[in-house]
């Protein structure tokens, strides 16, 4: 499930990576966070399966339901992470003026 709502959420991000002419939300950084966390479970779902083998395709509900609440949490770290980098670096000047605004009254 990790893997699934890693992969989806990266798919998302991409579509809406391209589809915008500009870069000025750095989508291209939500792109990366996501792709690298799909490739990592990517890997982690090749040792599972060397592991285990054919019991791999069969997990219980309560693992399941735990690899989708870790999948969420790792989609929603990702979304802090670059709501952070973006406020720090605030590319359209809306921070710095709503700060400077702020500061003149």
């Amino acid at each position: 499930m990790t893997l699934l709502i890693t992969v989806f959420a990266a798919v998302t991000a991409t579509a809406v990576w391209y589809k915008r002419k500009d870069d000025s939300m750095q989508t291209g950084v939500l792109c990366f966070l996501y792709w690298g966390a799909a490739i990592m479970w990517l890997v982690d779902a090749v040792f599972e399966y060397a592991e285990l083998g054919a019991e791999y395709f069969g997990p219980s509900a309560a693992d399941m339901l735990n690899d989708a609440f870790l999948g969420l949490s790792v989609v929603a770290l990702g979304l802090v992470i670059w709501l952070v980098r973006l406020l720090v670096t605030d590319p359209k000047g809306t921070v710095r003026a709503a700060l400077s605004k702020q500061s003149r009254c």
